[in-house]
């Protein structure tokens, strides 16, 4: 009779994390900059199909980077968690912590859990408060793991790199022309649109909209979320796919 195969959990837990961590590394890069009048998200997105970044719910926003179907998958179950939170309760019990706590657990569950793959990504969870310092973003990586950012953020591609540009150009208290000049070059060249969410009144219950907190614009589009208006509309995706975003 021979003997079963045995694996330390140390080391199951190693080549799980160095899995998603390689699937990750081969996405592009995500960065968040948080600006005087909002925060800012940026992805490298070659995709006109594919986002990486999107509407959760008022003043809540999703960027992700990794494996496009995993992530995908969770930004709809965080919109449904955020729909049905809203719908029961009350619009303002609907925080980022709260889904950021709802994404750890289910990235934490499939990291631990010896049946399946663990997922290859990395999220980004960002609420805009009444004012900057009520801003939030979380950073929630594969094992379920969550970090409070400040200032800013990168995840995915060439993180190291993309970090040490920012930290070298970032100043707290920004204006979104400083912003994005803090930015990297090559997200420079190929942002996502612009998501102007802004501070007026919200819609009613029954409205249609997919920005509540502008009923006049049809839909909401993503790259940054703000508390104050502003009608620039002028960057699209660029062609193409990628099995990781």
């Amino acid at each position: 009779m021979t003997a079963p195969f045995y694996v330390s959990p140390e080391q199951l837990m190693k080549d799980r994390a160095d899995f998603a961590r390689k699937g990750i590394a081969r996405g592009r890069s995500v960065v968040v900059v948080q600006y005087a009048d909002g925060i800012l998200l940026v992805a490298e997105n070659p995709s006109q199909a594919l986002h990486k970044i999107s509407e959760i719910y008022d003043r809540i926003g999703f960027a992700a980077v990794g494996r496009y179907n995993e992530f995908e998958n969770l930004r709809i179950a965080g919109v449904r968690l955020a729909d049905m939170r809203g719908y029961a309760y009350d619009r303002r019990d609907v925080t980022g912590r709260g889904l950021a706590n709802a994404y750890a657990q289910t990235l934490g569950t499939i990291f631990s859990s010896g049946g399946e793959k663990p997922y290859e990504v990395e999220i980004f969870v960002a609420e805009v408060g009444d004012d900057a310092a009520h801003d939030q973003v979380y950073r929630l990586t594969y094992d379920g793991s969550v970090a409070d950012v400040r200032g800013h953020g990168v995840m995915g591609g060439q993180s190291e790199q993309v970090d040490a540009h920012l930290t070298e150009h970032y100043t707290e208290g920004l204006g979104l022309e400083e912003a994005r000049t803090a930015r990297p070059p090559a997200t420079s060249r190929r942002p996502t649109s612009r998501w102007p969410c802004s501070t007026a009144p919200e819609a009613s219950p029954g409205s249609s909209s997919d920005c509540p907190t502008r009923p006049s614009r049809p839909r909401c589009r993503p790259e940054r979320l703000r508390r104050t208006a502003d009608d620039d509309s002028a960057s699209r995706p660029m062609r193409g796919t990628t099995p990781h975003a």
